[in-house]
């Protein structure tokens, strides 16, 4: 595949089922080398953000251009780094959110929330909070088994997989075999009556689905955002991605709050759902008429499909993390582009099931999952890779491996015509006469 700087954000709005043409309005610039890492990071923010501005000039009926600047990109991309709440900066992870060496590998944990903090606790028999309390009991454990021992806890923690190991694990086979998104026509369902602007209920969480309906948001929307009264978002992942929108508290345990949800349901144009597979399924959210988009983890299939997670765990799972690392320690993205790149596709899928909507009708319903957004970046993207720019050749010196030449066009040398002799070992003349 040749790499150019349109290639991610074609191969989006291609599976966003858009119109090939209008990739053209897209105008990139801005600074180079950002997000500097061994996997296209930079190209799945722009193009994640390319695709989201040309879903919303294509829904508003304008001809762009749409302006891509990487600089924007990438610091909106980590924007939590650059958040100040009165000065003060935010705490991105909890002391036991990180890497931990296990018997016989690594793991990964995520406790920002204090009862997936306390669930990691108890599935380790550890009383003691503290960093190294922790370690020890995470050291004397094999990794697969802290991951185990802790889901069943109901916690998070993920052990450290290779590529090939993903790749031959059950989920990792079942991301595998299905496309980047999907976007689903569930009936004839005509749009509904839309008077003022785009209505949309948020029921996501953290960063992809926050980073989404922010973006509805910008563009116009009316954004609803529900929480359970017990359970808040994070203060600074609240300042940090609800901007633009309104905030309500409804536990949805109480019959009234449920009538309140179903009430909102009734005349939105847009739900949003970032909860774990099946976590909201009792409480009848399908209506006529109405988008839906769902956001999971791992997808919502596969032995994975229940399960709870976060990009820093999916990257970990699916062997980005072995990618970024070295032969001491793993490593990771340099952002949370899994979050903030799922974000922004899902906020186009859902204009441009908009978009449809009015044209065609019908209830529709997106689906994406961060692990196929990791899957996308780690096989669709073009990534730099060093062995396919070095060649070998026998000669005097015996097996040499070199890189190949950058000078290259159309109807050029493939390469030189001889490999390096012995030193001194020509004769003083030219080899024409």
């Amino acid at each position: 595949m040749t790499h150019t700087v349109r290639t991610g954000t074609e191969l989006l709005w291609s599976a966003l089922g858009g119109d090939p043409a209008l990739t053209d309005r897209v105008e990139y610039g801005g600074p180079s080398g950002l997000l500097p890492a061994r996997l296209p990071v930079m190209e799945l923010a722009r193009a994640s953000v390319a695709v989201a501005g040309l879903a919303a000039v294509e829904r508003a009926g304008l001809t762009g251009p749409v302006r891509v600047d990487d600089g924007a990109v990438a610091t909106a991309f980590v924007s939590e780094r650059h958040l100040r709440v009165d000065g003060r900066a935010p705490v991105a992870f909890a002391p036991l959110s990180r890497f931990w060496p296990a018997a016989d590998g690594w793991v990964r944990t995520h406790a920002n929330y204090p009862h997936h903090r306390a669930a990691l606790l108890t599935a380790l028999g550890v009383r003691d909070e503290s960093v190294e309390a922790v370690a020890a009991a995470i050291g004397e454990r094999r990794a697969v088994e802290v991951e185990a021992a802790v889901y069943a806890a109901g916690g998070l923690a993920v052990a450290l997989r290779t590529p090939g190991e993903w790749a031959a694990h059950a989920q990792g086979r079942e991301v595998a075999a299905r496309p980047l998104l999907t976007r689903e026509r569930l009936d004839e369902a005509p749009p509904r009556r839309r008077t003022g602007p785009l209505r949309v209920l948020d029921l996501t969480r953290v960063i992809a689905g926050p980073v989404a309906t922010r973006t509805l948001a910008l563009l116009g929307a009316d954004v609803l955002r529900i929480d359970p009264p017990g359970n808040p978002e994070l203060p600074d992942q609240h300042a940090d991605t609800d901007v633009g929108k309104r905030t309500a508290a409804l536990d949805l345990d109480r019959p009234s709050d449920r009538r309140t949800l179903g009430e909102l349901l009734d005349s939105a144009d847009v739900l949003v759902t970032g909860y774990r597979p099946g976590a909201l399924d009792r409480f009848g959210l399908h209506r006529p008429g109405l988008v839906t988009a769902r956001l999971s983890a791992w997808g919502d299939y596969g032995p994975w499909g229940g399960r709870r997670g976060f990009d820093s765990l999916v990257q970990v799972a699916t062997g980005i993390g072995v990618v970024e690392g070295s032969a001491e320690q793993p490593g990771a993205l340099p952002a949370q582009a899994l979050d903030h790149g799922t974000g922004y596709l899902l906020a186009a899928a859902v204009l441009r099931s908009l978009t449809e909507q009015d044209r065609d009708g019908g209830t529709r319903l997106v689906r994406l999952a961060l692990a196929q957004t990791g899957h996308w970046l780690t096989h669709s993207l073009p990534r730099y890779e060093p062995e396919r720019y070095v060649t070998a050749s026998e000669g005097p010196l015996g097996l040499l491996r070199h890189a190949v030449s950058p000078v290259a066009y159309e109807g050029g040398p493939t390469g030189w015509s001889r490999p390096p002799g012995l030193p001194g070992a020509d004769a003083p003349v030219w080899t024409t006469a």
